[in-house]
């Protein structure tokens, strides 16, 4: 399953294009929405301490309390870049540039909060198969030691599976080798998964799909319908429930990770024909599929926070920032805001429905300002002027 080799990187010369412009505020809705009926859960973390690799419960928490949710809507204040195609992972550096992946193309740009754009390389290794399938180049996470280490994390799609991997980024450019830390991972023309996001405890939490064959998503041996918790080199984390690289399953596909202020891992997933869902992750928490969609109410599955008609939601990307999640939604072409209070999400309001198309991945700025990917160039949408572009949001 696991293995470390060299993959040879194809690196174009780089190019830099100025990209600006300014946008405005959007719609704002309300929709049904289906609550969990899961009982209140605490404020303690689930996530284990970097030394033990153990779950460790809390007493009530010691962060602060979390803000009161806005009551005013967010706002698109600028559009840091145009022309993009199908951008799917985002992350910053410290500087407050962002690294961006296009999972058709196989692109990893750097993105300047000006509009710069400058193509550090193509990974050649990714496979995508186009056409509106879900594959290709996907997440991407920066080394939490960047400045020191300057590893990149990414997850990508071969011809046989989907995979970690991990590259250096000097210079300008990314190195032209991929270390690969974990594969075997089942891929698929859908439900490949690929959000990449580095924890508290400085651990890399990894998202799959099972690959359209939901039994998958139920066997613990294998990687699919899972989300996955490794060490920075790839190893299983200390202290997994399974002792694999395993963290929870029974997902169908989920394609958003964010961590609260309280440490507490959240995940946005697709349903299949009635509810898509807003999970808290628990470790080695059976989340149901394909014996369940949505609410289930039994105890052998944990039910999800909050669940949305899937013509709603489609949800893909996740971010957490001052008490609320914000959730990208795809097929629903709006953004979420999701109110983390006692532990539960609660209060769920969506904005900009149908102003920018399909949304694919919001991530916080080292400003404070969420930026969101628009995803109409991925086959499944309708492309407009501008497409793909990067939107600034003040939350």
């Amino acid at each position: 399953m696991r293995r470390r080799v060299g993959v040879a990187l194809v690196l174009p010369l780089v190019v830099s294009l100025a990209l600006a412009g300014c946008g405005g505020g959007g719609n704002e809705t309300d929709v049904t929405v289906f609550e969990g009926t899961t009982p209140p859960v605490s404020d303690a973390p689930d996530v284990p301490t970097p030394t033990t690799g153990q779950t460790t419960p809390t007493s009530p928490p010691t962060t602060p309390a979390h803000p009161a949710t806005p009551s005013g809507p967010p706002e698109v204040v600028a559009t840091i870049a145009t022309g993009l195609e199908a951008p799917w992972g985002l992350d910053f550096f410290a500087d407050g540039d962002a690294i961006v992946t296009e999972r058709d193309t196989r692109r990893v740009l750097r993105v300047t909060p000006a509009g710069k754009v400058t193509e550090l390389g193509v990974v050649e290794a990714a496979r995508p198969t186009g056409g509106g399938a879900e594959d290709g180049l996907l997440g991407v996470a920066l080394s939490p030691d960047f400045e020191q280490d300057t590893l990149v994390y990414l997850y990508l799609t071969t011809a046989t599976d989907n995979r970690v991997v991990r590259t250096t980024l000097r210079g300008g450019r990314l190195g032209t080798r991929l270390e690969v830390l974990l594969d075997g991972i089942p891929n698929g023309f859908i439900h490949d998964g690929g959000r990449l996001e580095f924890g508290p405890d400085g651990l890399l939490y990894v998202s799959t799909g099972e690959s359209g064959e939901g039994a998958l998503a139920q066997d613990r041996d294998s990687l699919g319908g899972k989300v996955l918790r490794l060490t920075p080199d790839g190893d299983p984390a200390p202290g997994n429930p399974f002792g694999t690289p395993v963290y929870s399953f029974g997902h169908r596909n989920i394609q958003g990770l964010a961590f609260d202020d309280a440490g507490r891992l959240w995940a946005s997933e697709f349903g299949d024909k009635t509810f898509d869902e807003l999970n808290r992750i628990e470790a080695g928490g059976n989340y149901g599929w394909p014996e369940v969609e949505g609410v289930g109410g039994a105890p052998t599955y944990v039910d999800p926070q909050q669940t949305w008609a899937t013509d709603d939601n489609s949800p893909s990307g996740l971010a957490y920032t001052d008490g609320s999640l914000w959730m990208a939604a795809l097929k629903g072409e709006r953004l979420w805001r999701v109110t983390v209070k006692g532990g539960r999400a609660v209060a769920p309001k969506a904005f900009f429905v149908g102003d920018y198309g399909r949304m694919r991945t919001v991530a916080v700025a080292p400003d404070g300002t969420l930026w969101l990917t628009t995803s109409n160039r991925d086959g499944r949408g309708t492309p407009r002027d501008g497409d793909d572009r990067i939107l600034q949001v003040q939350p």
